[in-house]
């Protein structure tokens, strides 16, 4: 399947490539499959490709001095990539302990929503999510795939702080910050593991295309798990699927 795409001078050393603007795995599927390609034609100009829920960033070394015929060149590769998409990916099970010591969002949802803090959590950690791409924040994930019934809007003033590890709802997404840092999403739990560390390769152990399950664990085990975490020895659980 191919889509109606938009090319666009981003800067004056980069191209923007811009998929219909909305959150799909379809498109997902056709960004990394474009973006694999453009990586195959081992363009020497070419120094960084980002990806987004909808469009690509193509990042040159030098000045761009004819954006036409950059543009020309990758509608040719995108109109001629031939490529499958590898329906194989990485299931990621990442612990998380909603209790309610970390989960200080959750009496607010379950008002909100009128729902038990149990059925919240269930909700929460039943899903299979998408990895549509990495942002925001170091080893911040963007995942689609949030129940429905658990879409809730963000907070109206963020938090300044909100804890290494919260994991959180906001608008139609979840995620888990990364890092200590400000953030206006609902919190309802705390995950253990590192997810960003700028000495492994790579540094996020996720990709764009990956799955993401959410596994419950006891505050006693959240505690061991942090502590092999921080020690560099906790093996996070994973297994190739076919999507």
């Amino acid at each position: 399947m191919t889509f109606n795409l938009t090319y666009k001078p981003f800067g004056a050393r980069a191209i923007l490539v811009e998929w219909p603007s909305k959150i799909d795995v379809l498109i997902l599927k056709d960004i990394i499959r474009f973006k694999n390609t453009i990586q195959e034609n081992n363009i020497k100009s070419i120094v960084e490709l980002k990806s987004a829920y909808n469009s690509l960033l193509i990042i040159y070394d030098t000045i761009c001095r004819n954006f036409e015929n950059e543009i020309n060149l990758l509608k040719t590769i995108y109109n001629s990539h031939g490529l499958q998409y590898d329906s194989l990916s990485t299931l990621w099970k990442i612990p998380v302990c909603y209790d309610v010591c970390f989960g200080i969002d959750l009496e607010a949802v379950s008002v909100e929503k009128n729902l038990s803090k149990d059925e919240i959590i269930k909700r929460h950690f039943q899903a299979i999510y998408t990895v549509y791409f990495i942002g925001f924040l170091p080893g911040f994930l963007y995942l689609g795939g949030l129940d429905e019934v658990l879409h809730i809007p963000r907070k109206s003033t963020p938090r300044l702080k909100i804890e290494k590890g919260s994991v959180a709802i906001g608008g139609n997404q979840t995620g888990v910050y990364p890092i200590e840092s400000p953030g206006g999403w609902n919190i309802i739990g705390n995950s253990p593991i590192t997810f960003f560390n700028p000495k492994s390769n790579p540094p996020c152990f996720a990709k764009a295309g990956d799955k993401i399950s959410f596994k419950p664990i006891s505050l006693s085990d959240y505690h061991d798990i942090k502590t092999l975490s921080a020690a560099g020895v906790y093996q996070l659980e994973s297994e190739v699927i076919r999507d």
